[in-house]
């Protein structure tokens, strides 16, 4: 049996994508068609290598039009497939402007406000594919900025953006380039508070250099943009640019619903407005092993394991390092913050907690933190420096 994937269906009905999923059991790497059908929401995977149909069409839940774009990890019945490319013209036509990346840093500068920022991303319909907290090395920095080289304040620009951590995103929205040009606004905040006052730069800039944010100008430099921070060999990758300390700090991961639902920026800036400084945060998408192993200590302990392992594969959790203003009490003060693990207990005995304000249930309760103090350097090893690696 072969399967024609070039002609073009249906406006609104099959689109059609490469994907991958490593399977662990043989270590091999499995290529598929993957088929969304947009009239109902339903999918199909045909296995390229074996010429044969994988999954027949069938609804998956908790999946919608949203999650299928290049370069997403979707969870379909336990397996995580990778979203690798376009089959056909058609798809790469209509799916390739709707559901366009582009590439933002959050700079030095706008970083203490990265929370807010976050919000007014999220609240313009973007959603994160992918973000990192890192410090570029300069030579990266020259090469992003590659086509400011020949300027005045070159120097003086990359030794600024190597300075410090930075944020770095990939988003996906419709006219993704063009609608995130217009939100971060002119690249004076001057200019832009007089011409977009409701704009990033307007509300976060200082100056030129010190104007909170970057965002991609064009298709091909938000495709380079993401091959020099977010590629598999990626300069901007390596160990080097970490950020994490190790040191009077605690883990929090804020998890995939709460991600899904867009209240990652609200979170940050709660966290943020009490006083908490976040030196280190990535997003992860866990598959089932990473998840059993992480939450281990609460197999046989809490009757919600199961769901909880769920939960934290339910696609992309950021994981933060945090360090609060009394260093040594970190752990605690944080875990006293986020409030009880029932939201619902929270917003009735401590209803300024986090837990009480963000969380669902006792499986959807927003975060997991870490909950013994000398568990916290092993946790925050276990995003930053074991599954970061």
């Amino acid at each position: 049996m072969t399967f024609d994937v070039s002609v073009a269906p249906t406006i609104n009905d099959k689109y059609s994508f490469l994907a991958s999923w490593y399977e662990a059991e043989s270590a091999m790497l499995r290529k598929f068609y993957l088929f969304y059908y947009a009239t109902d929401n339903t999918i199909s995977l045909f296995d390229i290598g074996k010429n044969r149909v994988f999954l027949k069409r069938t609804r998956v839940e908790n999946l919608e039009k949203r999650d299928i774009f290049v370069g997403n990890i979707v969870k379909i019945f336990s397996r995580h497939i990778k979203i690798t490319g376009y089959a056909n013209e058609f798809t790469e036509r209509i799916m390739g402007h709707s559901m366009q990346s582009t590439i933002v840093i959050i700079k030095p500068d706008g970083r203490s406000k990265m929370g807010s920022i976050l919000k007014m991303i999220i609240n313009e319909g973007f959603r994160i594919s992918d973000l990192r907290m890192l410090t570029l090395p300069a030579a990266v920095v020259e090469q992003f900025y590659q086509k400011k080289k020949d300027s005045l304040g070159f120097s003086a620009l990359v030794t600024y953006m190597s300075s410090s951590p930075v944020i770095t995103l990939e988003l996906i929205n419709n006219e993704g380039i063009d609608r995130m040009k217009k939100l971060c606004g002119p690249t004076d905040p001057d200019q832009a508070r007089r011409e977009a006052p409701a704009s990033i730069r307007a509300c976060f800039g200082t100056d030129e250099a010190h104007n909170a944010i970057h965002s991609s100008s064009s298709v091909e430099e938000s495709r380079l943009e993401r091959q020099l921070l977010f590629g598999r060999f990626a300069p901007a990758s390596n160990s080097s640019t970490d950020t994490a300390v190790l040191k009077h700090s605690t883990c929090c991961v804020i998890k995939p619903h709460a991600v899904r639902d867009g209240k990652l920026g609200e979170i940050i800036e709660m966290i943020e407005g009490e006083g908490y400084t976040i030196t280190a945060m990535r997003m992860f998408r866990l598959d089932n092993i990473n998840a059993e192993e992480f939450l281990e200590i609460y197999r046989g302990v809490l009757p919600e394991y199961t769901d909880m392992v769920s939960e934290f594969v339910n696609g992309g959790c950021v994981a933060l390092e945090v360090v609060g203003p009394t260093k040594e009490d970190t752990p605690q003060d944080f875990r006293n913050f986020v409030g009880p693990m029932d939201p619902d207990m929270a917003r009735q005995l401590r209803p300024n907690t986090l837990r009480a304000r963000f969380g669902k249930n006792k499986v959807q309760n927003a975060v997991h933190v870490t909950d013994l103090p000398e568990d916290a350097p092993l946790e925050v090893e276990y995003f930053f420096k074991i599954l970061a690696a």
